[in-house]
């Protein structure tokens, strides 16, 4: 035998009976260990997390709203009102004033056909929420969360979209009344609106006119153009109608907002009237029907002479939030103190 070679060795011998499992060592097994059960814990919650269960919730983003076009809103509110829209345009600091216009609105029957363009998102979802279908919201938004002032350059971007809307309108076959939401209704004006015009509108001067003045377009002022208000317009779907937004549309962009000249659309309207005159059928409503606000509010003698015949109230000739607010209290016209309950959209 080699020094280094080791001598054979015979294997031990194998025991007749196998060992029973119960002299077997115990050893834990190794998917039981305390550290596994932590991370599978982990694990789970994580998946829960990543994968809630239940139904998938709704994101403000998958609201139908926000796919609710111009075209189905306005059949919506036409499909009411026999072919007729009553129009106007809010956003959410404007929303009591919605609110209020609306009561009296209603209380004229003429709710039913009234749309609401919602100048932000929230308003849109708000408005839908208590009186579905009747806001719509016409993209880009503009920014619209503050209640911008008359002059200002969120009130020209905020105004300067009317005839656009309106020109849609049109362009789909309806006629349309255009309100803006600090006014009143102490009547249904739709019998006041005779003939068959292409526009209608209300004269936004102070003077006193007699009952029974022309309704033509009044000769230019100082400036050398006429002084409509644009407030309050009553189109039908006519060409001369559409002459008339498609030239307002050319005016405001002619007259563009600046510091220097705090621009709104009102001077571009009369400019686009006085630009077709003669192509266009246009009517000035009765003032005793629809004073301006420079009328109503600070002449008592004419308010007492012409009551019962008043129709429409404006509230302009004033600006701030809480001034036309106070004002309309003075005058028993903020309904929504009493009365909102009558509101579409109940309490704001």
């Amino acid at each position: 035998m080699s020094l280094y070679q080791r001598p054979h060795q015979k294997p031990p011998a194998v025991a007749s009976h196998p060992v029973s499992p119960a002299a077997a060592p115990s050893r834990p097994l190794p998917l039981l260990t305390l550290p596994y059960l932590f991370s599978l814990l982990a694990l789970l919650l994580l998946v829960a997390l990543l994968f809630p269960w239940g139904p998938a919730r709704p994101s403000s983003q998958a609201s139908p709203w926000r796919a609710y076009t111009l075209q189905k809103a306005a059949a919506f509110a036409a499909g009411a009102g026999n072919g007729t829209i009553v129009l106007s345009a809010v956003s959410g600091p404007y929303l009591p004033f919605l609110s209020n216009w609306l009561i009296s609105v209603r209380r004229a029957g003429r709710d039913d056909q009234v749309l609401v363009v919602a100048e932000d998102y929230e308003t849109l979802e708000r408005i839908n929420a208590a009186w579905p279908g009747h806001a719509v919201l016409v993209p880009p938004a503009p920014d619209a969360q503050a209640a911008h002032k008359f002059g200002s350059q969120g009130f020209f971007n905020f105004t300067s979209r009317r005839p656009r809307h309106l020109l849609q309108i049109l362009e789909l076959g309806y006629s349309v009344m255009y309100n803006d939401v600090d006014m009143v209704w102490l009547a249904d004006p739709f019998p006041y609106l005779v003939g068959d015009h292409d526009v209608y509108f209300m004269d936004d001067m102070t003077p006193v006119k007699p009952l029974n003045h022309s309704h033509e377009l009044p000769p230019p002022g100082k400036k050398g153009r006429t002084y409509i208000c644009s407030c309050m317009i009553f189109l039908r779907p006519t060409e001369g109608a559409k002459l008339l937004l498609r030239k307002w549309i050319e005016e405001l962009k002619e007259q563009p907002w600046s510091k220097k000249q705090k621009s709104n659309d009102q001077p571009a309207f009369n400019w686009a009237l006085n630009k077709t005159a003669g192509q266009v059928d246009v009517y000035v409503l009765p003032q005793s029907a629809f004073p301006t606000g420079g009328l109503y509010f600070k002449n008592k003698t004419w308010v007492k002479e012409t009551k019962g015949k008043h129709v429409i109230i404006h509230n302009n000739y004033i600006t701030g939030f809480e001034k036309k607010i106070k004002r309309f209290r003075d005058h028993g016209l903020w309904l929504v103190d009493e009365h909102s309950d009558e509101s579409p959209l109940g309490r704001i």
